[in-house]
């Protein structure tokens, strides 16, 4: 049964299905067919009313995001092997231990709704349309990227996904252009502006609260608190910790960001309350990352490894969900290793590719500099010197 899954997953152009589309339709369960779950108490600033504690999902919805959840932690764990072989160079910032939010957000998401992140965006990316295999080859720079290769673990894009921004705190005034583009076109989408705690002191934040808030724009500010900033806690870095209530004049809501359902109800409040026209929200998902900032930091000098262990075993946003969906007779647990599983057997197809196939020619390197091929020559260096300007194989890129 899941062999047929295997062959579809990793035949050409089946990059794009998930393992979960095609398993869904093989899992004849005699389990339940939906379920509700109670989360956490949400922190409301300046509100009456917050989301909803209690999340009744399906079991295809329970499928898809366990599965999607794993697939995030299977890529990481790829990109930091790749890393140590040296086979992935610069920077490398992973995402495990965050997979609930990036999760959470999706399974509410639109399709008029967009989102914007830092550095840590390899789960996002894959959340938004890009393969394992996208992924991994852009990491690994070679033309099967989502970029070609050009844009590397920091700057990956997808339909609807600008981004992966390598400035501290810069994406922030670029998800509120967004928002206001949405505003402004009338097409009903809200834009998400994820940001750590690390960045949650720059000015450029204060600043786009500020606008937001007086044209009223649909955006969400999403605080990613995974405790640590590069190496300082937040507690050493932040007069004020309670980032949910840092916009002052605007709303927030703090969600427990290591589960996926919790983060799935603040994210359908939000979405229903920017679409309202009441403007910008703050949002505050508290969660823990497992590695260091990026590869180059342990992660250990400034937090013990039995804390880390700690969150692991108690926290673990993958684990708990599972032991969840399983309890309440959704999704057994043979279905689950099974998942598990295709998972690995695709990331390892990814991770084969990525290794052994090759980067893009000269010839590329001034191609998609604009979206609309106008500007025939690219100046280099020198006065004197051009490159000539072409879009990728002839392809149109895709309309963010």
């Amino acid at each position: 049964m899941f062999s047929r899954c295997n062959k579809l997953v990793l035949s050409q152009g089946a990059a794009q299905k998930s393992v979960w589309s095609c398993l869904r339709s093989l899992i004849k369960n005699d389990y339940a067919t939906e379920a509700t779950f109670e989360s956490k108490p949400f922190k409301l600033h300046l509100l009456d009313n917050g989301p909803s504690q209690k999340s009744t999902i399906t079991t295809d919805e329970a499928i898809e995001m366990y599965t999607q959840t794993q697939m995030i932690r299977r890529i990481e764990t790829a990109a930091g092997n790749l890393y140590k072989e040296k086979i992935i160079r610069g920077f490398c910032h992973l995402y495990s231990g965050q997979e609930a939010i990036a999760v959470g957000m999706k399974s509410m998401m639109r399709p008029q709704d967009s989102a914007i992140s830092a550095y840590r965006v390899h789960g996002w990316t894959y959340l938004m349309g890009v393969s394992p295999l996208g992924v991994l080859a852009e990491l690994t720079g070679r033309k099967s990227g989502c970029c070609r290769g050009k844009g590397g673990s920091m700057h990956m894009y997808a339909r609807n996904f600008y981004g992966g921004n390598g400035i501290v705190g810069a994406q922030v005034p670029l998800g509120v252009g967004v928002a206001f583009a949405n505003k402004y076109t009338s097409n009903g989408g809200v834009c998400f502006a994820l940001y750590g705690d690390g960045a949650s002191n720059q000015g450029q934040v204060f600043e786009v609260y500020n606008m937001a808030k007086l044209w009223n724009l649909p955006v969400v500010f999403v605080c990613e608190n995974n405790g640590y900033g590069m190496g300082t806690s937040a507690e050493r870095s932040s007069a004020s910790p309670n980032f949910y209530t840092r916009g002052d004049y605007i709303p927030g809501i703090w969600v427990d960001g290591m589960d996926i359902l919790a983060v799935r109800e603040a994210t359908r409040f939000a979405i229903d309350y920017c679409t309202s026209g009441k403007g910008p929200l703050v949002m505050e998902a508290a969660t823990y990352r497992y590695s260091g900032h990026s590869m180059s930091d342990p992660g250990t000098s400034y937090r013990t490894r039995e804390e880390i262990q700690e969150v692991r075993q108690t926290r673990d946003p993958i684990t708990s969900f599972k032991e969840k969906i399983i309890n309440a007779g959704l999704v057994s647990a043979d279905a689950l290793k099974k998942i598990d599983g295709e998972v690995k057997a695709e990331v390892d197809a990814a991770v084969k590719i990525a290794k052994s196939e090759a980067e893009i020619g000269l010839d590329e390197l001034a191609n998609d500099i604009y979206s609309n091929d106008l500007e025939k020559e690219i100046r280099s260096t020198t006065p004197f010197l051009f490159y000539k300007h072409n879009n990728s194989s002839g392809k149109k890129p895709i309309n963010l």
